[in-house]
């Protein structure tokens, strides 16, 4: 059937398709109803901050604004070094803290005096500049809670002070003895405060003092090294140590070395002088690094001389004894951070300042000439694992102790545990020639209760306690530190401790 209307009727409806929108385009509805004009001639919408636009495919729905600059407000960073000169950094005096009435001094006389036994002595505040010079000194031995620094007098202090005595006497049995001791002993037993006590006898007794403070640092990698050359093995040689051995010998023995000129001929030192002294022969290795080593062993060789040589006759004086003092000996037991030409890790022993040290534990040539003593410590707070170390120093106990290495009781490396034939050398039964004694250990433990009550009196003396000290409380507090361990001590006896006031009942108020 025909449709009644016919095109002509409807063509004013029609719109051109040139102007209808495309099949894409979506249609937008503006504030009226229904509105025919096309979409692409409207005004565009404003955009609403709070609204959220259509998102594209794979497009991340994230909030987008931007930050703030923030105001960089950093402090001055520290200085190179002041970190750790503040971590080092020794204060020996309290002005806050009282001063102790009627306290001796250590001196020759007191040293060796057993009724002092018990009992504090300050050191010489003469003396102090020396003692920081070795670096005898530690930043956490508690002398800055003190009015002066000061050190008790125990048994093993007092029998090295008569060692002390012997060796500087004039009894020609004992006047150039030479001792050797490896200390050990639990954490807090007082190991480097034994070596800081023998540095201040020596320097007492007019002795040459060397010390290696931290045993640590010659093998840490924190310091420069060099192959010497035609060394077979490779040895190497560490200049900037040596250097600082020289610089603290020369600060701490001034008076001595001064006194003493140089009596021997020395290879390649070609600035070296007959009129020179000993301070000023040492003196050469503090400018130049790279005669170090030649220096430090023109300066031993001085210091262990007992005649001149052939034409240096002129002004010559004998030598004083010599101290040697070395602490955190475990570490020279291990390997090191160091490296040889094929990556190797460096033997301790093939360092020449490290090899020089421990040869003179060896009893079996002579090495300190005109007598001595050597000391050297293990560390607790700072101790690396040696097997061969631990081996060793059960063999010198079992020495002691009266076994003999023949004997099946003997102790020994055992089988598949890799143990350092170098390092048990070192402990290898020896026997005495002359005047050098043998190795011997020793081992150090807590105060007696006599010894613990005189160091407690000095806290309370200094202000630090307010307990009334009696043999109970002196008893209670020696096993509380574990046999009178004297850290422990410290820790029980720095705390300031007040006894409660009972509370007063308040008045009535009308």
């Amino acid at each position: 059937m025909a449709s009644p209307w016919c095109w002509s009727c409807l063509s004013p409806l029609r719109t051109p398709r040139a102007i209808l929108p495309s099949s894409t385009t979506t249609t937008r509805i503006t504030t009226a109803g229904f509105h025919s004009t096309a979409v692409q001639y409207a005004m565009p919408a404003k955009k609403n901050k709070n609204s959220i636009t259509q998102l594209k495919y794979r497009q991340g729905q994230t909030l987008r604004r931007k930050k703030k600059k923030a105001t960089e407000n950093r402090a001055r960073p520290p200085a190179i070094g002041e970190r750790k000169a503040m971590r080092k950094r020794i204060v020996l005096s309290n002005p806050n803290a009282l001063e102790v009435e009627g306290m001796q001094e250590l001196s020759p006389e007191t040293m060796i005096d057993n009724r002092l036994r018990g009992s504090v002595l300050g050191l010489p505040v003469t003396m102090l500049d020396q003692l920081r010079a070795v670096q005898a000194f530690k930043p956490r031995q508690g002398w800055n809670i003190f009015r002066r620094p000061g050190t008790v007098l125990r048994r093993d202090a007092l029998e090295l002070g008569q060692l002390f005595e012997k060796i500087s006497g004039d009894d020609p049995a004992e006047k150039g003895k030479v001792v050797r001791k490896i200390i050990t002993g639990p954490k807090g037993s007082g190991k480097t405060v034994h070596l800081l006590q023998a540095a201040a006898m020596g320097f007492l007794k007019n002795w040459v003092v060397i010390t290696v403070p931290d045993a640590y640092e010659l093998v840490s990698g924190t310091t420069s090294y060099s192959p010497i050359e035609g060394s077979n093995p490779p040895q190497y040689v560490q200049p900037n140590a040596t250097s600082a051995l020289l610089k603290r010998t020369v600060e701490a023995n001034s008076k001595v070395l001064e006194s003493l000129k140089v009596s021997q001929k020395h290879a390649g030192l070609e600035n070296l002088k007959p009129t020179m002294t000993l301070k000023d022969l040492a003196q050469l290795g503090l400018g130049d690094a790279a005669l170090s080593w030649p220096v430090f062993q023109a300066l031993w060789a001085e210091l262990t001389a007992t005649s001149p040589a052939p034409g240096m006759e002129n002004g010559f004086q004998s030598r004083p004894p010599t101290l040697v003092t070395v602490d955190g000996l475990s570490h020279w037991m291990t390997k090191t951070a160091y490296r040889a030409e094929d990556y190797s890790f460096v033997h301790p022993h093939d360092l020449v300042f490290v090899q020089h040290f421990l040869s003179l534990l060896k009893s079996d040539k002579p090495t300190l000439k005109n007598g001595g003593m050597l000391l050297y410590a293990t560390s607790t707070s700072n101790n690396p694992s040696s097997y061969s170390l631990e081996v060793g120093l059960d063999q010198m106990i079992a020495r002691q102790d009266g076994v003999s290495p023949t004997s099946p009781d003997y102790p020994a490396p055992e089988a598949y545990s890799n143990a350092d034939p170098r390092v048990l050398e070192l402990f290898k039964p020896t026997a005495a020639s002359g005047k050098e004694g043998v190795l011997e250990l020793q081992t150090l433990g807590g105060l007696t209760r006599e010894e613990t009550r005189g160091y407690l009196e000095y806290f309370a003396q200094s202000g630090l306690l307010r307990e009334n000290i009696n043999e109970k409380w002196v008893s209670e507090r020696w096993s509380l530190s574990g046999g009178g361990i004297i850290g422990e001590l410290e820790k029980l006896g720095r705390h300031v401790s007040a006894p409660a006031k009972l509370a007063q009942p308040t008045p009535d108020v009308e």
